[in-house]
């Protein structure tokens, strides 16, 4: 039987992206933050204050659990909720000092993480890839619609 070579880049994709995430869940964990807590400090962190609601689209989550994750950051301290002047139907989640403090500190550790994690590729490789990858996504993102 012949290789698909769809399949077989399909494949292939998947296992890499999940060894490379492996890396980021583990210096994640390190912080006792779980890939989604992480998600949404990193977002508040480089974006600022966020709609609850913009939150969930950003890093692809329900909405209910946007609620439980803001409950858990709020809880430790990292991020307050701020409701909406304008509509009070919205409110907005806004990091804390505490939160950027943490930021500061874990961020570029995390950067170093990632970086560990894709070592396999020299910079020329990483570069292909990037265009490879994206090609593919708007590709595949184009055949859903």
């Amino acid at each position: 039987m012949e290789k698909n070579l769809s399949l077989e880049l399909f494949l292939v994709l998947s296992r890499a992206y999940r060894s490379v995430m492996e890396h980021a869940i583990r210096d994640i964990r390190r912080y006792s933050l779980n890939p989604t807590e992480f998600a949404v400090l990193e977002l508040l962190y480089h974006k600022g204050p966020h709609a609850l609601q913009q939150i969930g689209e950003k890093i692809l989550l329900a909405s209910g659990s946007i609620t439980y994750v803001v409950d858990k950051l709020e809880e430790k301290g990292y991020l307050t909720r701020e409701p909406c002047e304008k509509d009070r139907r919205i409110t907005y989640a806004t990091i804390t000092e505490k939160g950027n403090q943490l930021m500061d500190e874990i961020f570029p550790q995390h950067i170093q993480a990632i970086a560990r994690a894709v070592e396999g590729l020299d910079e020329a490789e990483k570069a292909e890839a990037l265009q490879l990858l994206k090609k593919l996504g708007i590709s595949a993102k184009k055949a859903l619609e």
